[in-house]
């Protein structure tokens, strides 16, 4: 890379990406405020809008969205008649879990075996930095070439949709050719990867009642319906003998056809026991981005530590169904309600309510703006051609604005390869990554411009 003008000022501005990235990992910018103040999301928020200002975008402005978060905005002039890009990225954080399970303190950014740890290192104050970085190279190596438009949300991991709602209600705001959200990631460290599908979602939670109060178990177990048992029941009925979903009505036999994702890397990447099976048929990358999946993420019951020897008369459980392109979020949900309804044993009264969803996605890879992708990821990775994955998480905004803009091309890059452990204990970013990327986003905005 080093013979390229644009690779050289981006590796003299690694040391400055690295001071960056640590002053925004010190933001606590969960945007949950039960859980965290406020204030540190303000505070990470004020430092992007600074950081804009400071690289000589206009308009700078702190979005106040419907949820109660901000959104960091900017525009930045190019030549007259050049496209319009859009940058995309998202300074909040998912919670540090348990921080004692951290090896270094969570929202202290630390280099440790060639990774910069941190909460938010990769997912995704570091594709803040990326879009810095890729503008910076380009200013000093001829000038941006194209008019850019960032938006950098505050509230994508909480899904509570408040930069949806604001583009729906402002949609003059955020029209670009292309968009470019720098929160997706390289299949593997070295590989680069756009993201061409995303998985779609709904959360619904589930409540059975069968009692009107707790009973004895001794004197009453045997006849009384026991409604934890009869969630379980409920639950057990979403998967089939193999651990594959089953949702009556919900196809589950689509097929990926692009890059594969070999069984031992999953495997290794997923943590997965010695002598555990992974669930499901087809090949992995039917698993977990061609196809529907299923996962229990709560249930209200007596925890085993303080237990009492009784019958429970209710219980509840939230429910995650990951929903692939192809598949309506809406009719999803309605058919997964209706399983649970026709599951539900012993006459149980069953009760459920859906509470967020959000579309699956899927990019048009043959457009113009791939091309150039392509290309600017030929040089920033040599020896490389550019691939094309899945993604099994939802990135819900992609949904909104396609339909807002249904003729710009949406590309999605970032930094969150297997390594980094995004959303675990001991997130991490590998400056390789954030310094290749940068350049491959500097030269595909070159390209576009061009092409």
């Amino acid at each position: 890379m080093s013979s390229n003008p644009v690779a050289e000022t981006v590796a003299s501005l690694m040391p400055r990406a690295k001071a960056e990235l640590a002053e925004l990992v010190a933001f606590k910018s969960v945007a949950d405020f039960d859980q965290f103040p406020r204030s540190e999301s303000e505070g990470a928020a004020n430092w992007i809008a600074d950081a804009l200002r400071s690289e000589g975008f206009e308009d700078v402005a702190l979005l106040d969205t419907p949820d109660g978060t901000q959104s960091v905005y900017g525009y930045l002039p190019g030549p007259e008649g050049a496209k319009t890009v859009l940058l995309y990225a998202h300074y909040d954080v998912q919670p540090p879990l348990d921080e004692a399970a951290w090896t270094t303190p969570p929202f202290e950014l630390v280099e440790r075996d060639g990774r910069w740890y941190g909460r938010g290192s990769a997912d995704c104050k570091g594709g803040v930095v990326m879009h810095l970085l890729a503008l910076r190279a380009l200013k000093a190596n001829g000038g941006v070439p194209v008019h850019v438009k960032v938006i950098v949300e505050g509230s994508e991991e909480q899904g509570t949709g408040g930069l949806e709602r604001y583009a729906e209600a402002h949609p003059e705001l955020l029209t670009a050719d292309t968009i470019v959200i720098g929160d997706a990631g390289n299949f593997r460290a070295g590989l680069p990867t756009v993201t061409a599908t995303l998985r779609g979602m709904t959360l619904v939670r589930v409540q059975v009642d069968t009692l009107e109060g707790n009973l004895h178990s001794g004197q009453f177990g045997g006849a009384a319906p026991d409604a934890l048992a009869a969630l379980i029941r409920v639950l057990d009925s979403l998967r089939a003998k193999d651990g594959s979903t089953k949702v009556d009505g919900l196809a589950a036999d689509s097929s990926w056809d692009g890059l594969q994702y070999e069984e031992q890397a999953f495997r290794e990447d997923a943590k997965v026991l010695d002598g555990v099976e992974l669930i499901g048929s087809g090949t992995v990358a039917d698993r977990v981005w061609a196809r529907p999946a299923v996962t229990v993420l709560g249930i209200d019951c007596p925890p085993v530590v303080g237990a009492t020897p009784s019958v429970q008369a209710g219980a509840r459980a939230l429910i995650s169904l990951r929903v692939p392109p192809g598949f309506d979020a809406v009719e999803a949900t309605k058919l997964l309600q209706a399983h649970i309804e026709a599951h539900t044993p012993w006459g149980a009264r069953v009760s459920t309510e859906p509470i967020g969803q959000g579309q699956a996605f899927r990019a048009d890879t043959s457009s113009p703006a791939y091309a150039s992708m392509a290309e600017a990821m030929a040089v920033a990775y040599p020896g490389q051609e550019m691939q094309s994955a899945g993604m099994g998480g939802s990135i819900p905004l992609c949904n909104t604005l396609a339909s807002l803009y249904p003729d710009t091309e949406i590309l999605l890059i970032g930094l969150s390869e297997p390594e980094a452990q995004i959303h675990a204990v001991n997130e991490s970013v590998s400056p390789d990554e954030l310094e290749r990327l940068s350049v491959a986003e500097a030269l595909f905005l070159r390209n576009y411009a061009a092409s």
